[in-house]
């Protein structure tokens, strides 16, 4: 006959043990990333125009403000007018944006590549909008979710991380906005400042794995 007490410890153990195996499994499946002041590494990524865009191709600017961003997420949505008016601010100064499309397509169909087409062409996006096909540059990047932001600068001919997270402290309502994270940490850099906020906690939609 079974000893009830012993059962009973061999099955709390049991679902512990599977209860830490799943812990770590999905530790382990989180994109690890970069970290502030990490050198990051070229990518090759292809636009809704046509080209191949690579960090390589970025060498001529002074840094690069990095969008991880989507097409369906309504957080995105609601920043992608901010990101237009990031880009002109500062693409002339020498940090231009570049907005990444990272989730597995199949998930929503709104991301799809054609559909990031008719929606760069209907806002008139005055950036590259590139698709992460393999995932790979999201996962070196460390990104999870869209919008989520990276400030990189060029220091002999490196892209330095010097910033990551959200763009501003209110993303439903522009006109609620305390903090511009993003313009904060770019005029800084300009200024040849260190970035006050360097860390902060992106909000937005969780990237969809393939």
């Amino acid at each position: 006959m079974n000893n009830p007490v012993k059962t009973d410890k061999l099955v709390r153990f049991t679902l512990t043990a599977l209860l830490i195996l799943t812990a770590l499994t999905a530790i382990n499946a989180q994109p690890k990333g970069y970290t502030l002041g990490d050198v990051v590494a070229d990518f090759r990524l292809k636009s809704v125009d046509g080209r191949t865009i690579s960090l390589a191709d970025y060498r001529s600017q002074k840094g690069l403000i990095v969008v991880f961003t989507s097409n369906h997420c309504p957080f995105a949505k609601a920043y992608e007018n901010r990101l237009i008016a990031l880009d002109r601010k500062f693409s002339a100064q020498g940090f231009p944006v570049l907005a990444i499309m990272p989730n597995d397509p199949t998930a929503y169909e709104e991301d799809s590549f054609g559909n990031m087409k008719a929606r760069a062409s209907d806002k008139n996006f005055p950036y590259a909008y590139t698709i992460d096909e393999t995932q790979a540059t999201a996962r070196a990047f460390g990104a999870t979710r869209t919008p989520e932001v990276y400030v990189l600068k060029q220091t002999n001919s490196q892209f330095i991380l010097e910033y990551m997270g959200t763009i501003d402290d209110s993303p439903q309502d522009e006109t609620s906005v305390q903090r511009r994270y993003i313009d904060e940490a770019v005029s800084s850099l300009l200024a040849g400042r260190p970035v006050q906020s360097p860390i902060t906690k992106p909000i937005g939609c969780a990237i969809k794995w393939k």
